[in-house]
């Protein structure tokens, strides 16, 4: 026994050290992983704060879930101006095309259920869908999902309205797209289109005999418990929703309601969209299929035409924006990501499956590719820190470009260019172009040089264009750019921007029309006047600019004297949303329909009386009344009896607005010179205005 118990002790003095090593390093580890997560959150509160003291951003929340646990969660900014309460966890946004994520999920859990197969035409489950292209019949569930169907884009009209959640968007969908055609062969290529998620809204709720709501209520919300994930439709706190402001508005804005659920119309919180990640990565089998997950992944934009790179910030999966985004395909790492714009919020996810770890990042102002920006950084700290990357790659740096010697064959790409909306004659001069601004103005109009290998390079050095031909003959001018956001960071975009567009010769009857056209406005009639577009008045507009050499008109090819037709054919963002111009004359008065959205010209908006009492009424069709503020009425002050359900719009000569009375409450306003006004509410609503000076 003796023995036993000395040969113990020995053994117990032996392991003593081994102990003692052994807590000292867990602890620290445990230090270092406080370190890191102190440097981490150092560094998310660094972006944090530059997102929102310089990029427009009022409210930010972010969060990461690892492995099934919420890692971080953290906010900046503010929930309430007025009030200086901050952003907390519980704050929810409108998470935009985020959205598409859930009702891609929804109708994959539809085939999990063996009630749709995403191959069989779209006609298969919604019976009355029905266009006036025979091609539509060729239209998948999965080219929905991967925006190759084909579709012009979006029905914008009467979906995002303040404090209104009107279902108008939603029912009259299937009723407008059946006098609609097609711009290119159902799956040939993949262009960024939101009517296709809305389609996919009603084809949830055909089959599942559920609405939308409920079926997101029942089948995710409920097993995943979340509490804050909503649709406009459902009832909830709207004073948890962060506030929005627009920068000539004192005040916060009335509730933002997208009323395309499908398409962009949830809100959330940055903890649940990351506990929704959990079933797009795979971990909620119960919820989604691991089979289901996989096919949402698959690199569904290499079935069409596509930009030769595949590092970049789009290549669509099911649902997904991305499913290898760079730069984390420069490491190695598959991240997928999907980003998300209302009018006023945005948003931005992004998942590596393979890792386990979710990302969400929502705000109030700024931009999802702000967000996105801020989310590569911060997720490429946390790899780092769990040691996953052992480096990050520094942020690309850039020279003026060095000018080479021009083939001689490179001029024959010169010409009229166009892309949704606008076209863009490119003239090369000397191995030398001038070209606008790309991407919002991120990238400044300046002059490219050659530089070998058929690039030419921005005096900035940041970008690159090139001229490719796709398999379909087209001729696209490509953009490769590193979109640079001082004390943000950088996102690669490759991009098809413009594509070469013939000659469309004129008839005299024609050429004619179209001149008398030329340069001027037309402005929306069927808009409610809850409709955010009203402080988003490029929306409301058309603006009809002609190449009359070419037989264009705002990026469509002229076909007659009243009609003209989309151009676009571009895959990736820039052939989004196209549209046809259709004209008819009614009285004295020139209309313009797209879409099937009316707008009258300019020239058949009357100035505004500039005495001191007048009415204005709306006609027994519902549709908005525009004035112009002539030399009368300029410089005084109008006041506005509003009836219930009735609202008035004012703009400077400009454009800008510079009154809203839905966002504002004000009734008074200083009318400016050359501007435009413009009234809204229902049939016979009559408003009474008086001027002052």
């Amino acid at each position: 026994m003796k023995r036993i118990v000395t040969a113990s002790i020995a053994a117990m003095l032996c392991l003593i050290p081994m102990t003692h090593a052994s807590a000292e390093t867990q602890a620290q580890a445990q230090a270092q992983t406080q370190n890191n997560q102190a440097s981490l959150k150092a560094k998310a509160h660094s972006l944090a704060s530059e997102l929102v003291n310089n990029y427009g951003v009022s409210g930010l929340q972010y969060a990461i879930m690892d492995h099934g646990s919420i890692v971080v969660s953290e906010s900046a900014g503010v929930h309430d101006k007025a009030a200086n309460t901050p952003v907390t966890t519980d704050t929810m946004f409108g998470i935009g095309s985020v959205s598409k994520m859930y009702v891609t999920a929804a109708t994959m859990m539809l085939v999990d259920a063996n009630q749709v197969d995403i191959d069989q035409p779209l006609t298969t489950y919604i019976h009355d869908f029905k266009m006036a292209d025979e091609r539509y019949k060729q239209i998948t569930p999965r080219m929905l999902m991967n925006h190759s169907s084909g579709l012009y884009g979006t029905h914008y009209g009467n979906s995002m309205l303040f404090d209104d959640n009107d279902t108008q968007n939603h029912d009259e969908l299937l009723a407008r797209l059946r006098s609609e055609h097609l711009k290119s062969d159902p799956g040939e290529y993949s262009v960024y289109c939101n009517d296709g998620f809305q389609l996919l809204e009603l084809l949830v709720e055909r089959v599942s005999g559920l609405s939308y709501s409920e079926f997101l209520d029942r089948y995710i919300s409920t097993p995943l418990h979340l509490s804050s994930t909503k649709t406009p439709l459902d009832q909830f706190d709207r004073q948890r929703l962060a506030r929005t402001y627009y920068d000539t508005i004192d005040q916060a804005l009335p509730v933002e309601n997208a009323n395309v659920l499908g398409a962009g119309g949830l809100y959330s919180t940055a903890e649940e969209l990351t506990a929704f990640s959990d079933v797009l990565i795979g971990n909620r089998t119960d919820i989604l299929s691991g089979q289901s997950v996989k096919a949402m992944q698959s690199h569904e934009y290499s079935n069409g035409l596509w930009v030769s790179e595949e590092s970049n910030a789009f290549n669509y999966g099911l649902g997904w924006d991305a499913v290898r985004l760079a730069p984390f395909d420069d490491y190695g790492i598959t991240a997928l990501s999907k980003g998300g714009d209302t009018v006023f919020y945005h948003a931005d996810l992004t998942a590596i499956p393979e890792h386990d770890i979710s990302i969400a990042v929502l705000t109030s102002g700024g931009s999802s590719l702000f967000n996105s920006v801020f989310t590569t950084n911060i997720l490429l700290a946390y790899l780092q820190d769990k040691g996953i990357i052992q480096d990050i790659l520094p942020n690309q740096t850039f020279e003026s470009p060095v000018k080479a010697q021009m083939p001689s064959d490179l001029l024959g790409y010169a010409g009229l260019y166009g892309m949704v909306g606008e076209t863009l004659n490119i003239e090369i001069k000397d191995g030398e172009m001038e070209l606008p601004a790309f991407t919002g103005g991120l990238i400044p109009p300046q002059t490219y040089v050659y530089t070998g290998d058929g690039q030419f390079t921005s005096s900035d050095g940041r970008a690159a264009v090139s001229f490719e031909q796709q398999k379909n003959g087209m001729i696209y001018l490509k953009l490769s750019s590193y979109l640079d956001l001082p004390g943000v960071g950088q996102r690669l975009m490759v991009t098809y921007e413009y594509q070469k567009l013939d000659r469309n010769p004129l008839n005299e009857a024609a050429r004619k029309a179209w001149e008398n056209r030329s340069g001027k406005s037309y402005y929306a009639l069927d808009e409610k006047i809850s409709s955010i577009f009203y402080l988003a008045p490029a929306i409301l507009t058309k603006n009809i600019a002609v190449d009359m050499e070419y037989g264009y008109a705002a990026g469509t090819r002229i076909v007659d004297e009243n009609r003209s037709v989309n151009a676009a054919e571009i895959p990736i963002m820039n052939g989004r949303d196209a549209f046809d111009l259709n004209f008819y004359q009614k009285g004295n008065a020139e209309y313009l329909t797209i879409d099937g959205f009316t707008y009258i010209s300019e020239d058949a908006v009357k100035p505004i009386y500039g005495g001191k009492a007048s009415i204005a009424t709306i006609p027994s069709n519902g549709r908005a009344v525009w004035y112009k503020i002539g030399a009368q009425s300029a410089g005084k002050t109008m006041t506005v009896d509003i009836p219930e359900g009735g609202g008035f719009a004012i703009y400077d000569a400009m454009g800008m607005p510079v009154h809203y009375s839905i966002a504002s409450k004000d009734q008074s306003v200083l009318l400016p010179e050359g501007g435009l006004i413009v009234f809204g509410g229902d049939a016979g609503t009559v408003f009474k205005m008086n001027l002052s000076q």
